[in-house]
């Protein structure tokens, strides 16, 4: 009887389907038991790659052997060991039949918050990648810190197929960061696309890093095309953002698409400019592989997952292939695309961008070059591997501690596995005499550095102690000896005999400031307070003027960025890029207790910000410690006060 229920509960879902003659069957929706979970001992059990997506089956008058004779043909087709599900194989064979002058790869820039994610969401729901519902908030962003606060700290890639005047398209879309600090995933993002969507806030009009991503794409080559989005806001003034476009950037503003990503108003007028106005990617499927890294990640399971643009022939599964970086060579495990969560392929063609993992797996993060080039074993001689890009410098450097010690070895594991996937923080150990063992970290910025410590806590449950950011320096001895401090506590005394002769410089950033005209006054004055250098002064709209400063980096972790918010009532916009180095007259200050310094405490700072910084944490340090039988100093150039 246990067999026979058995059976009748299997063969029940089958029953419902053959009655039901309305086109295309469906599984039980989400929740209850999917894809008939054991069909029979031949059956291939679907897997659920997408749970937005039900599964389908090809229409209601499918029997049971019939569909278990596609699905067998399915997995057996291609490569032997190749096997697909029915779901994975249908986008197969739906990419397979797209030529390449139908493909698109682009990418959406724009100033932090002007909506980009949003606008993805739209564009996934418009080509029916995920099924249309309130609950599609930032779709593509995958961290919780993204979620939490409506940021995107990670380029995230999606392929959609769009149905254009009777005839396919396979599009690439990137989101990615719109803050200055993860710059280096838009230079990434650009390498993979052939075009651009710039995104521009109808009621905030350009800003700082509105400007930064045009110059970006454009010194790359790509297509613009202008979206104003927010249209729908009572503050929007289309026209003034058009007008801006059109006068910073020369952009042909009649093509531009007017457009509210939150309502999805006139969303369906940027995919048919985007075919239109940006070109099809270049490759030939015939010749060797040519393959870009342009993103990787580490999995538990599969090991290093690289996001890969092909530019020329194919890759599929068992494939042997070589790193024209390291020369390492590996065998591959899988390729696929993010749709948007991963769905294996049989192969990837020139002109695609999808994920391979190797089997067995890339193990090392470090082994995955960002910029390298993959080739099959054999073709190194006539492949030519591209010049990579260059790798993003940490601009701002913290100690962290446990708050307790015993939790040392365990904090360690936390932090090695962020670190896995953000290759652009450096890591080393560090000691304090107050704070005991801990680990000094690299970051591209202050914003990238509070993201970190959200994760640690969110991910994994870790509270840490961190020091108040520090930029580095750098001492050239008269013997022409360079060295390069990262740790305020190693900064050599001002009585060391080595510095008389010695010049010690700082880290200076070309800072771009865009704002309203009416303030200015107040903004140039936080400008030459924090040592800054003008450079020019622009108004490229009858309110709005774009200021450009030669900053110390070290203003930046001085909280500029919220000095020019506050100062401007928060329409001030900051973007920035390294300037190099420059000769400054630089001193240790430290805290002492008891007449004894604090490691963890101290900076190095301009000799000119040496009283009002002492002064100020004497009165904290006396405001938050008890009364003790000994005295508290602040001292630089061993003269206490």
């Amino acid at each position: 009887m246990r067999g026979a229920s058995g059976v009748n509960a299997l063969m029940r879902p089958w029953l419902r389907l053959s009655l039901r003659r309305r086109g295309p069957a469906t599984f039980p929706s989400r929740g209850s038991a999917r894809c008939a979970s054991s069909l029979s001992s031949q059956t291939q059990r679907p897997r659920l790659i997408d749970n937005t997506q039900p599964c389908k089956v090809p229409n209601s008058n499918t029997s049971l052997r019939e569909w278990q004779q596609q699905t067998r043909h399915i997995s057996a087709g291609g490569k032997a060991g190749v096997t697909l599900e029915p779901r994975a194989a249908a986008i197969q064979a739906r990419i397979a039949a797209i030529p390449l002058d139908r493909y698109r790869n682009f990418c959406i820039v724009a100033h932090i918050d002007h909506g980009k994610s949003t606008l993805s969401d739209r564009l996934l729901e418009h080509t029916g990648t995920i099924v249309a519902g309130d609950g599609n908030k930032q779709v593509l962003d995958k961290l919780d810190v993204e979620r939490e606060r409506g940021i995107t700290v990670k380029a995230q890639t999606c392929t959609m197929i769009h149905r254009h005047k009777g005839l396919d398209y396979l599009l690439h879309l990137v989101d990615t960061p719109g803050h200055v600090d993860f710059r280096a995933e838009v230079t990434r993002s650009y390498a993979s696309c052939g075009g651009a969507l710039l995104l521009v806030d109808a009621s905030q009009g350009v800003q700082a890093q509105t400007v930064a991503n045009f110059y970006l794409a454009f010194a790359q080559g790509l297509a613009l095309v202008p979206v104003v989005n927010k249209i729908d806001l009572p503050t929007a003034d289309v026209d003034r953002a058009l007008a801006q476009l059109e006068e910073v950037f020369e952009l042909d503003v009649s093509m531009a698409v007017k457009v509210s990503a939150k309502t999805g108003l006139g969303v369906g007028e940027i995919l048919p400019a985007v075919i239109e106005h940006m070109p099809a990617p270049v490759g030939d499927a015939s010749k060797p592989l040519r393959m870009l890294l342009v993103d990787s990640w580490y999995d538990t399971f599969k090991g290093v997952v690289l996001l890969v643009r092909v530019f020329d022939g194919t890759v599929k599964q068992g494939d042997k292939v070589v790193s024209f970086a390291t020369g390492k060579e590996y065998f591959v495990g899988e390729v696929g695309i993010q749709y948007p969560g991963p769905v294996p392929q049989r192969t990837l063609r020139a002109g695609q961008v999808g994920y391979v993992y190797f089997n067995p797996g890339m193990k090392k993060i470090q082994d995955s070059k960002i910029g390298d080039t993959f080739t099959t074993v054999g073709s190194e001689d006539v492949v030519e591997p591209y010049p990579g890009f260059e790798e993003p410098k940490p601009m701002v450097f913290v100690a962290a501690f446990p708050t307790d010690q015993s939790d040392y070895h365990k904090l360690a594991d936390s932090i090695g596995q962020l670190v896995l996937n953000d290759r652009s923080i450096t890591l080393q150990k560090d000691h304090s005499d107050a704070l005991g063992a801990g680990w000094r970290l690299g970051f591209l910025g202050s914003l990238h550095c509070s993201v970190f410590q959200d994760r640690l806590r969110q991910e994994h449950g870790a509270d840490i102690i961190i020091t108040e950011p520090a930029v580095p320096t750098k001492i050239v001895y008269s013997d022409g000896k360079e060295v390069l401090v990262t740790n305020p506590a190693e900064f050599p005394d001002n009585n060391d005999m080595r510095m008389r002769t010695s010049k010690v410089f700082e880290p200076y950033v070309s800072a771009t400031i865009t704002l309203p005209d009416e303030y200015i006054g107040r903004v140039m004055e936080i400008c030459e307070a924090a040592r800054g250098e003008q450079k020019s002064v622009e108004y490229f709209h009858a309110t709005q003027v774009i200021l450009k400063y030669d900053l110390p980096a070290s203003s930046l972790v001085d909280d500029l960025f919220g000095k020019l918010k506050g100062a401007s009532k928060g329409y001030a916009t900051l973007d920035y890029e390294d300037a190099g180095w420059r000769q400054s007259d630089l001193v240790k200050l430290n805290l002492l207790v008891n007449k004894a310094p604090v490691d963890a405490i101290a900076r190095v700072v301009h000799s000119s910000q040496v009283i009002r910084l002492g002064r100020a944490w004497v009165t904290k340090f006396k405001q938050h410690v008890d009364r003790q039988m000994f005295g508290t100093y602040w001292c630089v150039r061993r003269v206490v006060v």
